[in-house]
């Protein structure tokens, strides 16, 4: 297995790149621990595959360098790093059978065969391939088609990196859940280094130890899934993580007490403190889940116009309209739904304060 490292990685995919907006990587140091799994979690476009594949030697950064255990391997091809790669689309010989695809990435390292049966033997096993073992791979449906290219990746216990790139796009949700378990079975068996590139926050969330939210070519957070609920670092790990995301108000600071057209929300002193240095524009935030909601009036509630109201059988979503802004609220399924008017509450301890979308702490 190996440490990974980025210091000062930067890409172009221009010629003679002048100004920021120009890399698709932003200058980027990271670290991605020996046996630890991640996610590299972001929207489309947002610099996840770039990343990956200056990782894996697909593509050599513009600036900085990239280190397997302290050793400097930038300009090394895919195949002087010994990483393996699932890719987004099933990778394997269609004329050979599921063994021989499992057994192949040994027998081309000149494994012995003893070992390279019980290698297949294992990983076959653990995605429930055993059955399929003497079928050629034509004949088989995409899901288990992908569950080979993923054991192709697996089958090598020399490896320094798994890298994972949208590896259950064509995999039904069931099975996409059924896998994502295997993978964090294998994960904890086997302490592996994997790196799991995906848009879907569900996939991110349940496989993943560390995720890294990356948003427009930078590494915005990196962190646990409760860290990155709890304390979003940047307004669009608030906005992105959960469902629905955090709500923002645009606000001015007094002191202690954050105004939004006039209303006022008072702030945690050490929020207020913090703020004192903070430039930019100022944004407050606060989790559905946190934003307390009565349908009576309740000391320092604000008055709301109840907008629409979503059950989704364990909890409810209600939406109101504050000032002219909509905010989402979260309601326990047996909770007493307000209609017309509500009085929100923001909890000060839950409510976060943001400047130009940058976590003030």
């Amino acid at each position: 297995m190996a440490r990974i490292e980025f210091n000062d990685v930067a890409h172009s995919y221009l010629r003679n790149p002048k100004k920021e907006a120009d890399y698709a990587i932003k200058t980027i140091s990271n670290c991605w621990d020996d046996g630890g799994s991640y996610a590299l979690l972001g929207p489309s476009g947002c610099g996840k595959t770039t990343l990956l594949n200056i990782i894996s030697g697909l593509v050599t950064p513009t600036k900085g360098r990239v280190l397997y255990n302290g050793v400097d391997v930038t300009a090394l091809p895919p195949e002087k790093r010994n990483i393996a790669q699932v890719f987004q689309f099933p990778v394997l010989y269609d004329t050979m059978s599921v063994y021989d695809n499992l057994a192949f990435p040994l027998r081309n390292r000149h494994i012995e065969n003893k070992e390279v049966d019980k290698r297949v033997q294992q990983v076959a096993e653990i995605l429930d391939l055993t059955s399929f073992l003497q079928d050629r791979a034509a004949g088989l449906a995409a899901d288990a088609k992908q569950k080979i290219s993923l054991g192709r990746g697996l089958v090598r216990s020399d490896v320094a990196a798994i890298l994972f790139d949208e590896p259950l796009t064509v995999i039904d949700p069931y099975l996409k859940w059924l896998l994502r378990r295997k993978l964090k079975e294998i994960h904890e068996q086997l302490k592996l280094t994997m790196i799991y590139v995906t848009h879907d926050q569900m996939e991110a969330l349940t496989f993943a130890e560390k995720v890294v939210v990356m948003y427009e070519g930078e590494i915005v957070q990196t962190g646990t899934p409760e860290d990155l609920f709890e304390n979003p670092e940047h307004r669009f790990v608030g906005y992105f993580i959960g469902s629905p995301g955090m709500n923002f108000l645009e606000c001015r600071l007094d002191g202690n007490v954050a105004y939004v057209n006039g209303t006022g929300i008072k702030l945690e002193t050490k929020t207020a403190d913090a703020a004192q240095n903070a430039r930019g524009k100022m944004e407050l935030g606060i989790r559905p889940k946190y934003l307390e909601i009565s349908s009576k009036p309740v000391e320092n509630g604000l008055e709301a116009a109840v907008k629409n109201l979503e059950d989704l059988g364990s909890y409810k979503i209600v939406t109101v309209m504050l000032q002219n802004k909509i905010l989402h609220a979260w309601l326990p399924e047996d909770s007493p739904v307000p209609s017309g008017k509500a009085w929100i509450i923001f909890p000060p301890q839950k409510t976060k304060l943001y400047a130009d979308g940058r976590l003030v702490k």
